[in-house]
């Protein structure tokens, strides 16, 4: 399944391609797809480095020396620092999140796999992540590449969505499924 094209069209498709060209080129595609991942989980734990990427006060200037170091906190490659520079530079850290799950979907597509999005209302640990791996790979018969994005509005559970197929397994969905059928 080759989602390129479509990931292509978006700002931070466009961002990730880049991105993915240069990894391609450098032979750093894993290097970066985890340093990506690092920087995944360091958003989902930090309320500090979320606001960070979502601030409309800052300069271009303190956004850019602030992702800088965090990138250098994280162990990021060069190729991953250079980028949130960039994004850092046109005021567009808010495309982090995209531009991770685009990046990923390109090395997924690059290697053959098939890639699931999933969002969960809580951070998923190595071992949660490694048994819906195993789960999605009896679903679908091949390897299974995971993003993540937690959500706490979905309360718990998780959705799960693989190319243009969701699996909705949310509190959220169940609850409002509940109340539909008690309105009759």
């Amino acid at each position: 399944m080759d989602h390129s094209s479509g990931i292509r069209a978006s700002l931070a498709g466009r961002y990730a391609t880049a991105l993915f060209a240069l990894a391609k080129e450098n032979n750093s595609i894993d290097a970066v797809q985890s340093s990506l991942g690092t920087l995944n989980e360091a958003m989902a734990e930090s309320d500090d480095l979320r606001a960070l990427t979502s601030s409309p006060v800052l300069t271009r200037d303190d956004a850019g020396k602030a992702i800088a170091a965090t990138a250098k906190a994280l162990g990021l490659d060069k190729l991953s620092t250079n980028v949130l520079g960039v994004l850092a530079a046109n005021r567009r850290l808010d495309q982090i999140p995209a531009v991770i799950r685009a990046f990923s979907t390109l090395a997924s597509d690059h290697r053959g796999e098939i890639t699931a999005e999933v969002t969960s209302a809580h951070p998923l640990d190595d071992k949660q992540i490694d048994a819906l791996k195993a789960q999605l790979k009896k679903r679908v018969g091949s390897d299974v590449s995971v993003t993540t994005t937690v959500d706490s509005s979905i309360l718990g559970g998780l959705v799960v969505k693989i190319g243009s197929q969701m699996i909705d397994s949310s509190i959220k969905t169940r609850l409002n499924t509940l109340s539909q059928a008690m309105k009759g």
